[in-house]
């Protein structure tokens, strides 16, 4: 096993968007039937269009997050321990907005943590 968190942080990386889209066959909602992989695309397209995807801002799909709902996707994004469930690919724009500034000029643990009180829809 290789500890790599000091090669990562050296090479910019200050951010980490998860995106559930995880499918199951239950009577419960899941991400994958509310829209998961269009949200999946609206944030890597919001992060591309700023170009801090994957230099800055790294984006995973998940697997369950926790967040189960028919309105939309659970996402969450790190370290800023931020979470949010019910997002559509609409409120992609706005969420990312809100957590790292209209360009993505508000990114890292620092900057985060100097807006914790912003929250979304403000």
């Amino acid at each position: 096993m290789n500890q790599r968190t000091a090669d990562v942080l050296d090479n910019g990386f200050t951010d980490h968007v998860l995106v559930c889209t995880n499918d199951r066959t239950s009577e419960y909602a899941c991400c994958a039937d509310a829209g998961g992989a269009a949200v999946l695309t609206a944030v890597k397209e919001w992060l591309r269009e700023r170009d801090v995807f994957w230099s800055r801002v790294h984006v995973a799909e998940t697997s369950c997050l926790g967040l189960c709902s028919a309105e939309g996707t659970a996402v969450a994004i790190h370290p800023r321990n931020q979470w949010y469930s019910d997002v559509t690919p609409d409120d992609v724009p706005e969420l990312l907005a809100a957590e790292f500034g209209e360009e993505a000029t508000r990114l890292g643990t620092k900057d985060a943590m100097a807006s914790e009180n912003r929250s979304v829809g403000d």
